[in-house]
């Protein structure tokens, strides 16, 4: 028989991205382990497949070491690992702490930078004649264009864009392949749960564009949306997940695990797209009118 991909997914909490993706690598026969920092947040899962659920701080090198030892020993390789793990951070420049700005790295880059390092090596250590592993690196289309208000939370992401075009070429002579995506909007409870934590502080100088500013958290949530289980379904339908065939099958024989290499998926996607083959400065300038707020509301 062809063995069944075995995946990790960072950041799985129930009703986002990464518990659908969880879900859904489980429906094309994978044995999943989803992961995220309080194992209570795992709970809503949908019992689908084989999802083995596991507590993953991804800013904690010791525990990362230990859970991909854990899966290694239990199953003898990872074959996709999916850094879906991540955090908003909305707020003018000026405004945003560099604490948060650390913060915000911390988590979106250098956690799915500390996740692939430790488990590349065992990917390459395959016999597998082909492909030997998959590294799916969520980031966002605020790395094509970036929205006001959105700065770190854009540069976070741009991190991902640079580095995973570097993983492509570098990870190509191992027979690792990476798989770029860049979501646009997607219904999550991201949105939600960042919302009501935040205010400007009392010193900034924007607070007569409150108003914008709070859209902006809420931008990837308006009306057509992709529902997160189909944003789902597009990552694995990347992902190319080869079928659990009988070792006697001529299709095993035949089969190339051939995962894409960059997907957009989401509202504005293509619109995103397009906005880059155009001048830049006239670009940053609609961006300013429709999201930024163009002249101030006074209140």
């Amino acid at each position: 028989m062809s063995l069944p991909k075995v995946v990790l997914v960072t950041g799985s909490s129930a009703g986002g991205i990464g518990g659908a993706l969880c879900e859904e690598y489980a429906r094309a026969g994978c044995i999943v382990y989803a992961s995220a920092r309080k194992l209570e947040s795992l709970e809503g899962l949908a019992q689908t497949g084989e999802i083995r659920k596991i507590q993953l701080d991804v800013n904690d090198v010791k525990n990362v070491e230990e859970v991909v030892k854990t899966i290694i020993d239990a199953e003898g390789r990872i074959d996709i690992l999916v850094n879906n793990a991540g955090v908003l951070a909305v707020g003018p420049v000026l405004d945003v702490s560099i604490d948060e700005v650390k913060a915000a790295f911390e988590t979106n880059f250098f956690s799915l930078l500390r996740l692939t390092q430790i488990v590349v090596p065992h990917m390459a250590a395959s016999s597998a004649t082909d492909t030997k592993g998959l590294v799916v690196n969520i980031g966002s289309i605020t790395a094509l264009v970036p929205i006001p208000w959105g700065g770190i939370y854009a540069a976070t992401k741009a991190a991902i864009k640079s580095i995973s075009e570097i993983m492509h070429m570098e990870f190509g002579p191992l027979g690792v392949k990476v798989l770029l995506v860049e979501p646009g909007g997607i219904r999550s409870n991201l949105s939600t749960n960042y919302a009501p934590k935040y205010s400007l502080p009392s010193t900034s100088l924007y607070k007569d564009y409150i108003d914008s500013i709070i859209a902006r958290i809420h931008v990837s949530q308006q009306p057509g949306a992709m529902d997160t289980n189909e944003f789902a379904r597009t990552v694995v339908k990347a992902s190319d997940i080869p079928p659990i065939l009988s070792s006697s099958s001529k299709a095993v024989a035949k089969y190339k695990w051939n995962p894409k290499w960059y997907l957009l998926a989401g509202k504005n996607t293509t619109l995103f797209w397009l906005l880059t083959w155009l001048p830049r400065t006239m670009v940053l300038r609609l961006m300013w009118r429709r999201q930024g707020g163009g002249q101030p509301k006074k209140k």
